[in-house]
């Protein structure tokens, strides 16, 4: 029997091949490009719809009533969390200069401008004036604030009513949609095989160095978001911050292991309820909205990407793109995109959006699985300090739970089984990383 191949050891091993294509024939591959420019359009070809169409599910699904305080709650944490997590990429992109000091040349980069808009234009230019214009133009900021009223929209009328229909239709198209990314997705390592040896072949093995420092500044910024998390969780539940990280420890474990949010999720709420003490209501609404909503470690990738991206190229980015990357990072992270490479996905969604070069994209392919480990670390850990937070706030943190961990046999059960289904289950879809 074949052994099955997943699609990140495939992209790895294409952009192994594609680096000494590059090398050995440096022509050939800068000729060749345009097997990858192909993939990238295939990429961009409907993802302003899948985008719209993930956020307006999100929205929808939620029961704005039911939710009261909680849901509130919630969405200010989550989005305190994660606009932090997308300043902290942007100011250790600007520190640590991941992307800096090889030139490339103008031939990407002419197409690029500084912008001189005030911050209230900026923020004016969030909304649309007009949805098709802003869907036909790829102003996906513009598309993400139409959906969330979309969404609401969506939710009211089927209380009114008391049909579903609207939802159904959604998800199907939502669906029909993701079915058309997975497909692409397969094109993946010939696309990326593509683009690595035209750049190899373009510009030399000076390419690689940037990825290295990348993966670095993930691993600098992953700690230091935990750190403040954990540490300020902690204070406001009178905890010690050493015992909460060591609660902690087992689902990150999990999701590092495993880079998915959905496979750690059944570990997280076990944990979240008997080791941790928050309680079964805060726990099973937060900790899955979260999977769903609460995406840090993507907001740090893809605002740490595009900085390095503009570096990598001698980009200029002024303050107020800066701002703009933030807010894209921000909303990129809503009804995150669950499909095999969807960090790159993402990143496809937020490089045009800030007038960035789409082929940063392949230049970041090959270290998407190390950089997911990172990411799917601080989304998992991040929904569970915004869920005991959240209980404490409620008066339903559990302290003689955290006191004396009384943790039973069926939460290292839960643990087992969602390792061996993540480890021999091939049939299992690898869940994005976002």
């Amino acid at each position: 029997m074949r052994k099955h191949v997943s699609l990140t050891t495939s992209i790895f091993i294409m952009m192994i091949l594609g680096m000494a294509a590059g090398y050995v024939a440096s022509d050939l591959m800068v000729q060749l490009k345009f097997v990858g420019d192909i993939f990238l359009r295939l990429i961009q070809m409907s993802i302003v719809l899948l985008v719209m169409g993930s956020v307006v599910e999100a929205i929808a699904s939620l029961d704005l009533h039911s939710l009261g305080r909680l849901g509130t709650k919630a969405f200010f944490g989550f989005s305190i969390t994660t606009v932090a997590a997308a300043t902290i990429g942007l100011i250790l992109a600007n520190i640590l200069t991941p992307g800096a000091g090889i030139s490339y040349g103008q031939d990407l980069t002419t197409n690029v401008k500084g912008s001189d808009a005030t911050l209230a234009s900026i923020i004016t230019n969030f909304f649309p004036k007009n949805i098709v214009q802003s869907i036909a133009d790829g102003n996906t900021i513009q598309v993400i604030v139409f959906a969330l009223f979309l969404g609401v929209a969506i939710n009211i009328v089927m209380e009114r009513t008391q049909s579903k229909e609207l939802l159904h239709l959604v998800r199907v198209g939502n669906e029909c949609l993701l079915t058309i990314v997975r497909l692409v997705m397969k094109l993946a390592p010939v696309g990326i095989f593509s683009l690595l040896g035209w750049a190899i072949g373009k510009y030399g093995f000076a390419v690689i160095l940037p990825l290295f420092k990348f993966l670095g500044a993930m691993a600098i910024g992953a700690a230091a978001i935990l750190t403040a998390g954990i540490t300020m969780a902690s204070l406001y539940a009178r905890v010690s911050p050493f015992a909460l990280a060591h609660k902690v420890l087992n689902m990150g474990i999990v999701a590092f292991t495993t880079t998915s949010s959905a496979v750690t999720l059944p570990v997280k709420m076990a944990d979240s309820e008997n080791k941790i003490g928050i309680s079964r209501r805060v726990s099973r609404l937060i900790n899955p909205l979260g999977m769903t909503l609460n995406s840090d470690g993507l907001a740090l990738y893809l605002a740490l990407a595009c900085i390095t991206v503009a570096q990598f190229f001698g980009i200029e980015l002024s303050i107020g793109q800066q701002v703009t990357i933030v807010v894209m990072a921000t909303l990129a992270t809503l009804g995150t995109v669950v499909v095999p490479g969807g960090g790159l996905v993402a990143l496809a969604i937020v490089l045009p959006a800030v007038g960035l070069p789409i082929e940063g994209v392949a230049l970041l392919a090959g270290i998407d699985w190390f950089s997911g480990m990172f990411r799917t670390v601080l989304n998992v850990i991040d929904d569970v300090m915004v869920a005991l937070i959240i209980a404490v706030s409620e008066g339903e943190f559990h302290r003689e739970i955290f006191d004396h961990e009384m943790v039973p046999a069926a939460s290292a059960a839960v643990a087992n089984y969602t390792l061996q289904s993540a480890s021999l289950s091939p049939a299992r879809k690898p869940a994005s990383p976002l």
